[in-house]
């Protein structure tokens, strides 16, 4: 067994439609990171289809698996743990990696330590940024998550924030859609905002009641789908590059609006961002102009660790590690768990 400051955790993630595995070695050391992505065939259907993830993901884990064991120069037995996102996700793609990952430990003796999806998103700014430390605040936003989280420590944390319908996401992509981009359309209104005119269409920003923090995206969703269809209807066209920057600084300005005003009313000068949009470039400008403004350390993950990875999994599987954190053989795999207390 390796002393805490040498800890080798293998990672595996499968919540959705990427098949990811990574060796950490010392908390944020990554050793391997492999990615199997299956974009190009959910391309095909506008978004992802879960029956065909699961069976990539089925075909996919042996060898990635394999792939990042042998990147890293490590065998099963130089390990000291088996991570793996057991929750929130797909339940047939969460299923296989839970169940690959419950054999590898019951055939090696390994302790078993699940790691809550979000946990790991969170957990990739200690890869690029291991300065940060506990305690600060996260906006952790993606396709099916957008939540402002108190990350109080390494494994413990509070939500202060989150959406009541849409994740930011999932509008980033949608609304791509309306507009004929491709799947995943986040990158393609990120591109198209480039050359767009972010003041040409006046979207709404909801607000909702109960907490200042929490978002609403399905009505901003919905005013861009309404647009383009009573456009069409006329025999008009809509400028594609400004409606795209209009609802990237709109998205942009409501997650970085709520963020900054939790930071300041609960007192933080830390603030980082995590998951799929962080990778947004209006997103990312939005932050930094703001916690410049407002006197705020950002920290952001580089673009290889904004979307789904085994690396991010590898880092938080590696704290839990350390904490205690394990899991017996009748591990389950769960479409939606709180972060805040996670069950297994």
């Amino acid at each position: 067994m390796s002393s805490k400051e040498e800890v080798k955790i293998l990672a595996i993630e499968s919540s959705c439609d990427e098949t990811a595995a990574s060796v950490a070695e010392d908390y944020t050391k990554i050793r391997s990171n492999v990615v199997a992505s299956q974009v190009d065939e959910h391309k095909l259907y506008g978004g992802v289809v879960p029956e065909i993830a699961s069976r990539r993901h089925c075909e996919n884990v042996l060898p990635v698996v394999q792939k990042a064991l042998d990147d890293a120069q490590v065998t099963l037995a130089d390990l000291d743990g088996i991570a793996v996102t057991y929750a929130p996700g797909l339940i047939g793609a969460l299923l296989v990696g839970v169940n690959f990952a419950k054999g590898l430990a019951l055939a090696t003796g390994k302790p078993l330590v699940p790691v809550h999806h979000l946990a790991g998103h969170i957990a990739a700014n200690y890869i690029a940024h291991p300065e940060l430390k506990p305690p600060y605040l996260c906006l952790v936003a993606s396709g099916g998550h957008s939540h402002i989280v108190e990350v109080l420590s390494y494994t413990e944390f509070r939500i202060v924030g989150r959406t009541r319908d849409d994740a930011a996401g999932e509008c980033f992509d949608k609304t791509a859609r309306a507009m004929g981009f491709p799947y995943p359309g986040g990158i393609h209104i990120d591109h198209a905002a480039q050359e767009g005119n972010p003041e040409a269409f006046h979207l709404p920003r909801p607000k909702v009641e109960g907490n200042p923090y929490d978002f609403s995206f399905s009505g901003l969703k919905t005013a861009v789908v309404n647009l383009l269809h009573n456009a069409s209807q006329k025999g008009q066209t809509v400028p594609t590059a400004d409606l795209a920057a209009s609802v990237q600084k709109t998205i942009s300005e409501l997650l970085t609006t709520h963020t900054m005003q939790a930071a300041k009313d609960l007192g933080y000068q830390t603030i980082a961002v995590a998951g799929g949009v962080s990778a947004n470039s209006g997103v990312r400008s939005a932050m930094a102009a703001a916690c410049e403004k407002q006197g705020c350390k950002l920290f952001v993950p580089p673009l290889s660790l904004c979307g789904d990875n085994g690396a991010m999994i590898a880092c938080a599987g590696s704290y839990a590690y350390a904490a205690g954190v394990r899991a017996d053989a009748s591990l389950n795999a769960y479409a939606t768990m709180s972060l805040e207390q996670p069950t297994f």
